[in-house]
This record gives structure tokens, sequence and C-alpha cells, in this order.
């Protein structure tokens, strides 16, 4: 993974290439930040990015792909994506999967089953890199490298009632290959031996958790039990843009280059990917850079709820669509992925080691600080330290990542 960070090239960052000085007077970045959309209301939508089978990639960034989507910067997209759960192993049906857990087979999404019925094929071509299911790439026009794109996230539904959590006595954080696993660490007193029988050996509410959801008093929620409801908190665990030519990164610091050749969708990096961080709801800018011609966007592994950390290994994994305003920003760099809301700028450190990814977090926090706020490299430390809130968005994948909110509202010129 590459050290250079936001904070060693400050001075050619996205702040300084013309958005500096609109964050700085408070007003719109580029688009400004996304807002969610209430009460009845939709956001409207110029293209529908469908997740039939041609539009699917298993578990990769594949460079140059055909496009799935061509769009102009500005304009809007509904994104429809899978999750993973259930549709990724060839010898179980999904309709026979999900109707052990009591899903009826008119729940299962038609275009789930058309993707179930490709992966011989996909095998067989090698065009398997990893187990996230992704829609895509999404082309931008005239994107280059050097470039930002601002992916304004306007909306996020659920396209069927029930979503998927695992657990496992050795998964997550409790995993061997967990960074901060140690020998003799023991697990969980969950049940190792799943009983024979089940499909693609699930054991419901012991290694597999099926969730519904649904409204409740006017909010969307997700069963938990009979008496805890849990609010969804829906979003992409996974938006990327196609990574740099020859880079790759690995679910280690020393892992080799994937033999596929194509990024694999598992660990996240300066392309943004599985960053699995719950604050990219709909109402939040996501900013990435742009490595390849048309920036090649995919989006995949939804969630409909989830905790920071996701310390088990996964959220409720859950089949999502989206909408998503999608804009350019010409001749600036971009190094690490970064966001915003209506109440914070959300600073983000990736890295193997939590440390070094906490390190970076604040890195960019001082950056930020400095450069559109007109901070000190001592003042901008000392408001990190104060002020800003860090947060273990995602520590389960073995590439962690740290998540800095630096609140809006503090600063005077915002009021």
């Amino acid at each position: 993974m590459s050290t250079n960070h936001w904070s060693s090239a400050s001075r050619r960052s996205v702040l300084t290439a013309g958005l500096a000085a609109t964050v700085a007077a408070g007003t719109a970045t580029v688009a400004a930040p996304a807002q969610a959309h209430k009460g009845g209301s939709k956001p409207k939508w110029k293209h529908h990015l469908k997740s039939t089978p041609d539009h699917l990639h298993w578990g990769g960034f594949p460079i140059g792909w055909e496009p799935a989507l061509t769009m102009r910067s500005g304009e809007t997209v509904r994104v429809d994506t899978l999750s993973q759960q259930g549709l990724t192993n060839s010898s179980v049906n999904p309709r026979d999967y999900f109707g052990a857990f009591g899903v009826k087979p008119h729940e299962v999404l038609p275009d789930a089953l058309s993707f179930w019925d490709t992966i011989p094929e996909r095998q067989a071509t090698n065009r398997q890199y990893g187990g996230h299911i992704l829609t895509g790439p999404i082309y931008v026009q005239g994107a280059q490298p050097g470039d930002t794109v601002a992916i304004d996230i306007l909306d996020i539904d659920t396209r069927v009632p029930y979503g998927f959590n695992g657990t496992a006595p050795t998964g997550g954080v409790m995993a061997n290959f967990y960074p901060g696993w140690r020998e003799g660490d023991v697990g969980l007193d969950i049940p190792a031996q799943i009983p024979p029988g089940m499909p693609a050996g699930v054991w419901p509410d012991v290694r597999t958790h099926m969730y519904r959801t649904g409204m409740y008093r006017g909010e969307e929620v997700v069963f938990f039990s009979d008496d805890i409801k849990i609010p969804t908190n829906k979003f992409m665990g996974i938006i990327a843009v196609a990574s740099p030519t020859g880079e790759f990164i690995g679910n280690t610091e020393d892992a080799p280059p994937p033999a596929t050749g194509v990024q694999n969708s598992t660990p996240p990096g300066k392309f943004g990917g599985n960053m699995d961080c719950r604050d990219l709801i709909a109402g939040t800018t996501l900013y990435l850079p742009v490595f390849q011609p048309g920036a090649q966007i995919f989006m995949g592994d939804p969630h409909s709820c989830q905790g920071d950390g996701e310390v088990s290994g996964t959220a409720i994994e859950h089949s999502l669509s989206g909408t998503f305003r999608i804009s350019l920003i010409k001749n600036t760099v971009t190094e690490l992925p970064w966001a915003e809301n209506d109440d914070y700028w959300i600073m983000m450190g990736i890295h193997w080691d939590l440390d070094r990814a906490m390190r970076f977090a604040v890195e960019k926090t001082v950056d930020f600080l400095v450069t559109t706020q007109g901070l000190t490299v001592p003042k901008a430390y000392s408001f990190a330290s104060i002020a800003v809130n860090y947060h273990n968005a995602e520590v389960a994948d073995r590439t962690q990542v740290v998540t800095g909110h630096i609140p809006k509202s503090v600063f005077k010129r915002r009021r």
C-alpha cells in the first residue's frame, strides 16, 4: 500500500485545487453535500443500472472492462446490487439456501438466480477474483487519472425484506488471521461443527442469522428479536474506482500480486473498495481519486445495518438499490478516500495495521484543518485531539479503516 498520503501532498490535494476556498467559505463543494430524501419523495435518476449478469463482477475490479454504463458528470444513476450471501455456492440453489431460513421462493430476486446460473462459466474462465458481487463498471465521460469523482449518495432502499449476518467461533476479529490475534487466543463459545443436512452448511441462528426488515412505527427496522428492533442504516460496503495499473493491495502487507491480475475486492485501498464505512448513507458525499480513464466505478457488498468495526466479519448482508449523483472534479488529486455530510467532514485512514490507519486518519485531519481552516499544524493537532471523534469503521478484513469526524458546526463561518 502506498505511504504517499494526503498530508504529504497537500499543496496538490483536492482542497488546494479549488475545493479549499469553497470549504473554507462554508459553501458548496463541487456539488453540495448530498441531501438525504425525506418523507415520501424519492430522487429522480437519469440512468438505471440493473444487476443483470452482464453488469456483475465476482470479487474484483477489472481494469478496462466494457462499460456497464457511461454517463456524464453531474448525472444521476440508480444502481441495483446483490448481496453475495447464498449466491456463490454452485452446488446449492439460492432457493434452497434461502428456503432453509424460511424465505419463500417468490422472495428470491430473479437477478440473484440469474447470477447463480453463470457461476460455472465464470469459474471456467477465471472470472472469480473474490467473494463480493459487484455492479459496474460505470464510466464517467472525461474522467482521467489525476481527477477526482464526487459520489453523492441520494437514496438507498432494501430490495428484499431480509438479510444475513454471520458468526463463527473464530470469525471476524476472533479469526486467527486477524492482526490482533496471538497464539493461545481462544475463540468464542459458538459451535464449530455444523450439523449435516443443511444447505451449504448453514446453521440458522448459530453460524448464520437471517433478520427480517420492515416498517415499525414509521421507521424501517431490523427485527432482531421480539423485544429488539434496530433501525436500518443502509449503505454500500463497497464503492470503488478501478485501481492503478500494476498496483495491488492484498489482505496482508506482504501479499503477492493476484494470479488473475485483477484487484481483489476484499481489502480496501486508495481506490476505495471494501471500506465498510457505515457513514456512507444517504445524505453523504464520497470523494475518490481517478486512476483509469472513465474512473470505472463499481458498487456492491450492500448492508442494511452495521456497527462500527463490523466485528463478526459481516454486517447484515442485504441486497439494496441506491441512487447516486456522480460528478467529476478535473485536475484535482485525492490521495485517499474521504467524505462529508451536513454535519461532518470525514477523513479516512487505511492500512493493514490499525495503529497506522489511525495515524493516517489523524494526518489527514491535520492537513484538512491547515488547508481549509487556516490553522497552524500545532493548533490543528490540538483540535484533532479535543474535537474530532475517531472510529474503527472496519477492522475485520485484515485491512483496517479508521474515520475521523470533523464537526462543521464549531466553525463560526458555517453558523
